[in-house]
């Protein structure tokens, strides 16, 4: 059998790497337009200057696993192009395409590593009092906000967003975060940012845009441009195609590593299934909290119901910081083994 797995983040990292230990024998092959492995859920450290976020591919690929360092142009009946030129012919395809930048012009993006290194460069150039925007009142923009603000404090700080600060949270944890805001000099504006303001460094932390790969290749997306999938994951349009992490329109998810990689371990179930004539459950996942850092020393930990809708259990302080730091090494050591064991959702 041979398998194509278009993208080396979290979802495509982890079903390589469970494939080689699962679906032993087939052609494994990872393209990937670089040679590194990111960790998206430390750019934000890239950008205040705190942290790194990339590692070497071959270190996170288990050795029997190929790796094409090219992007995919188009994905057609059982084969892929290459932006090399050159061309992969698949049984079974994973699509795990990340979200890519969506920054408009006069702001640098946090969700990819190149623009991440700009955002750290102009941010460590900037003299005393100089301002900075960021926007986007998410998980992300809270913390690279306070990110920033944690390493320069001489810098004024702005967060843009027209919906709730940290909205995602219960009550009681997005009062910590306005708490912990408010402690830094972070000022909260409450509108769409709309450029042509007086800061030295716009910092976009909106979500991610989804590529146009998937509707260029005749697949069926929805309004976003995210692959439609039936309930084991597989492409409405190609059943060959199994479509995870940010790119796929699998209901009641969100973009995260926190979905993503479970959705990459069960694409690697699902081939290893077909590659032995075996049957497959339909995928299901319960999530389990949502973790946010708040500078190296704080944060907050909020358990939620397997539906990811907040509980009433959640932490704060440095041992939520802790625990995000654990989560975020424990991430790359799970994507690496290919192992990986979850709870099935709400039924």
């Amino acid at each position: 059998m041979k398998i194509v797995i278009v993208g080396a983040g979290y979802a495509g990292t982890m079903a390589a790497n469970r494939l080689a230990r699962r679906a032993r024998g087939a052609e494994i092959v990872v393209v990937n337009p670089r040679p590194e492995f990111v960790e998206r859920i430390r750019l934000h450290q890239v950008v205040a200057g705190s942290g790194t976020a990339a590692r070497p591919l071959a270190e996170m690929l288990d050795d029997s696993v190929t790796t094409r360092i090219a992007a995919v142009t188009k994905i057609a009946d059982g084969s892929v192009a290459l932006s090399d030129g050159g061309a992969l012919e698949f049984d079974r395809l994973v699509y795990a395409v990340g979200g890519a930048p969506s920054a408009p012009e006069g702001a640098v993006d946090v969700g990819a590593p190149e623009s991440a290194a700009v955002a750290a460069e102009r941010l460590r150039s900037l003299p005393d009092g100089a301002a900075v925007d960021v926007v986007g009142g998410g998980l992300t923009g809270v913390e690279t906000a306070t990110e920033i603000a944690a390493r320069r404090r001489d810098v004024r700080i702005r967060l843009f967003s027209d919906a709730p600060i940290a909205r995602s949270l219960g009550a009681k944890a997005r009062a910590q975060v306005a708490e912990v805001l408010a402690g830094h000099g972070v000022e909260v504006v409450r509108q769409r940012w709309s450029g042509g303001r007086d800061a030295a460094l716009t910092v976009w932390a909106n979500a991610s845009r989804v590529g146009e790969l998937a509707l260029q290749s005749g697949l069926e997306v929805n309004d976003a441009g995210r692959v439609m999938v039936d309930d084991h994951l597989r492409s409405v349009s190609d059943p060959r195609v199994i479509a995870v992490g940010d790119g796929a329109a699998v209901p009641g998810s969100r973009m995260s590593c926190q979905a993503a990689i479970p959705q990459g371990a069960y694409a690697a179930d699902l081939i290893a299934a077909d590659f032995t004539g075996r049957s497959h459950k339909p995928y299901s996942v319960a999530f389990v909290a949502q973790c946010v850092s708040l500078g190296r020393s704080d944060g907050v930990v909020q358990r939620v119901h397997r539906d990811d809708s907040p509980a009433s259990l959640w932490l704060r302080g440095r041992t939520a910081a802790a625990i995000k730091e654990q989560v975020c090494r424990s991430t790359v050591h799970t994507v690496r083994a290919g192992r990986y064991s979850w709870k099935p959702g709400a039924a």
